[in-house]
C-alpha cells in the first residue's frame, strides 16, 4: 500500500453543486428540461463579447497561452488603478486560496474563519496540517470583533468573504475598515470579493493595495460570477508586490488558460452584460424574499446572487425539487441541514424554482 499522507484520512472532500447533465442522466430526463440553481452562476451565460472573442481564439489552442497573462493583467491593472506587479492570476480565486496556503501554513500554524464560511477555507488549511479557529457566526455573518480576538501568535490568514458564500451575508461598512486596519501586519489577511460586483456600492479596498498602506491585505476577484465564466476557471489576486512575488514562485505554468484570458480580457469591456445581470439578480432577489415572507419561511437576506432559505430537512427538500428537475444546494455540508441556498435565475427560472419549492417543502 502507498504511505498516502496522513492528512488526506481526515481531509473532506468538497462537495460542488451537482451537474445538469448527470441529474438528466440520473433521473432519465432531458436536459432542457432541468434548470440548476445551486452553484451561483450567472443565468444569463457568458458575455456575448466574450463568446465572440472566445471564437475568434479557439484556433490557436496548439499553443501555450502567454504564461504571465501580459494583456489581461495591463488591462484589470488600469481598470484598478494598480501596478501589474499588484496581480496574481489563479486557475478560479480558488488557487489564490491554495497559493497562501502554500506560503503561510504548516503544522503549526492556524486560519480563523468565520463559521458558515466558505468550505474550501477549512480544507486547504488541514491539507497543509495546520490548525482552524472557527468563530462563531453573528446573524449568519462574520462576527469580526470575535475573529480579531481569536488571532493568536500561530495565526497566519485570517479569511473573511464579503459578501459571504453560502449565507449572503454583508459585514457593515465602518466594522470591516475597522477590521482591515487591526489585523496585526504578520497576518495575512484574505478577503474573498467574489460577490463584490452584485453590491451597489461596495467598500473599496483597492486603495489600501495601490497605496501600499496594507502588505498583509489579498482581495480575492473572480470571473465566476457575474462575468459567467465558470466554466473558464480565471480568477486573480490584488496585493503587495512583495506577496504577490512569493505567490507566483507557487503558480504552476500556464494556470491561467488561452481561452480564460480571451474571454476575461473580452468580458470586461462588458458592461451592459454586467449591468443586466446585477440588475436581474436585484429583482430576483426581491422576488424570492417576498415569496420567502408569503410562505412564513424563514431566510437570510443576500447581497450575493443566492439566498440561504430554512425549509426543515435540507436534504430532502433538495432531492424532491431534483425530481421536478430543479437542482438546488443542500446545506447538511455547511452545518446548516435544514437549509438550502437557492441561486437567483432568469424570471422564468425563478417562477418554477419557486413552484417547485412549494410542492416539496413545508413551513417549519
Amino acid at each position: 500500500m502507498l504511505p498516502l499522507s496522513p492528512v488526506l484520512k481526515t481531509l473532506p472532500t468538497y462537495q460542488p453543486g451537482r451537474p445538469i447533465e448527470e441529474v438528466a442522466r440520473e433521473l432519465g430526463m432531458p436536459a432542457e428540461n432541468i434548470i440548476k440553481v445551486a452553484s451561483n452562476e450567472n443565468p444569463f451565460g457568458p458575455s456575448p463579447l466574450a463568446l465572440a472573442a472566445l471564437q475568434k481564439a479557439i484556433a490557436g489552442v496548439n499553443l501555450y497561452p502567454d504564461g504571465n497573462a501580459f494583456y489581461l493583467k495591463q488591462k484589470l491593472a488600469a481598470r484598478l488603478g494598480v501596478d501589474p506587479a499588484n496581480l496574481v492570476l489563479g486557475n478560479g480565486s480558488n488557487e489564490i486560496i491554495e497559493f497562501v496556503g502554500h506560503a503561510l501554513l504548516a503544522p503549526d500554524a492556524d486560519i480563523v474563519v468565520s463559521q458558515y464560511c466558505f468550505a474550501i477555507y477549512p480544507i486547504v488549511a488541514k491539507m497543509f496540517g495546520a490548525s482552524v479557529t472557527v468563530v462563531p457566526a453573528r446573524n449568519f455573518g462574520h462576527d469580526l470583533p470575535a475573529m480579531l480576538r481569536a488571532i493568536t501568535p500561530r495565526t497566519r490568514i485570517v479569511f473573511v468573504a464579503n459578501p459571504n458564500n453560502p449565507t449572503g451575508t454583508l459585514v457593515p461598512r465602518e466594522e470591516l475598515i475597522h477590521f482591515v486596519n487591526e489585523v496585526p501586519a504578520d497576518v495575512l489577511l484574505v478577503m474573498d470579493e467574489a460577490y463584490l460586483e452584485f453590491l451597489s456600492d461596495p467598500v473599496d479596498l483597492v486603495p489600501l493595495i495601490r497605496l501600499g498602506a496594507r502588505k498583509n491585505l489579498i482581495l480575492m476577484r473572480t470571473f465566476s460570477k457575474i462575468y459567467g465564466l465558470a466554466g473558464l476557471r480565471i480568477g486573480y489576486g490584488l496585493a503587495a508586490p512583495e506577496l504577490i512575488a512569493a505567490l507566483e514562485k507557487i503558480r504552476q505554468p500556464f494556470n491561467a488558460n488561452l481561452l480564460a484570458q480571451t474571454a476575461a480580457l473580452a468580458a470586461l469591456d462588458d458592461d451592459e452584460h454586467v449591468r443586466k445581470t446585477r440588475q436581474n439578480n436585484f429583482s430576483g432577489l426581491e422576488f424570492f424574499q417576498q415569496a420567502f415572507r408569503e410562505l412564513q419561511l424563514e431566510f437570510v437576506p443576500s447581497f450575493a446572487n443566492f439566498i440561504l432559505v430554512r425549509v426543515g430537512d435540507g436534504q430532502k427538500v433538495f432531492s424532491a425539487m431534483q425530481q421536478l428537475g430543479v437542482i438546488t444546494r443542500p446545506m447538511g455540508g455547511y452545518q446548516l441541514p435544514g437549509w438550502i441556498r437557492i441561486s437567483i435565475g432568469t424570471p422564468k427560472e425563478n417562477e418554477r424554482c419557486l413552484e417547485a419549492l412549494k410542492k416539496t417543502c413545508v413551513p417549519v
